[in-house]
């Protein structure tokens, strides 16, 4: 049941620390094209969306991504449900995928 609620929330099931590995393990695999301007698909995002995007590429929680930006949760479950909408995406994993794929994250 508490994984219903936190995915109610749009929290991960995973650790931040699991979904970072993974996250890494994804992206050495991924060999991102550099996309031009016109085809940057990120282009719709506003300047603050772009900074949560790259949190959530991080494997940031949205309780993370508010201590981060020191904005309210309920602040960043807006600002992830825009990116969502904007790119067109069903999750927070696809988001990651998107992030990764396009360079706009980078493995550390």
């Amino acid at each position: 049941m508490n994984g219903v609620r936190t995915v109610a929330r749009g929290e991960s099931l995973l650790s931040p620390t699991v979904t970072r590995t993974l996250i890494g393990r994804f992206a050495e695999r991924v060999h991102p094209a550099t996309p031009t301007p016109a085809e940057d698909p990120l282009a719709a995002l506003a300047p603050r969306e772009r900074e949560v995007l790259r949190l959530i590429a991080r494997g940031l929680s949205n309780a993370e991504i508010a201590a981060e930006l020191v904005i309210s949760v309920e602040t960043v479950r807006t600002y992830v449900s825009r990116i969502l909408s904007k790119l067109d995406l069903r999750d927070r994993v696809q988001a990651v995928v998107l992030a990764y794929r396009t360079g706009f994250a980078h493995h550390h």
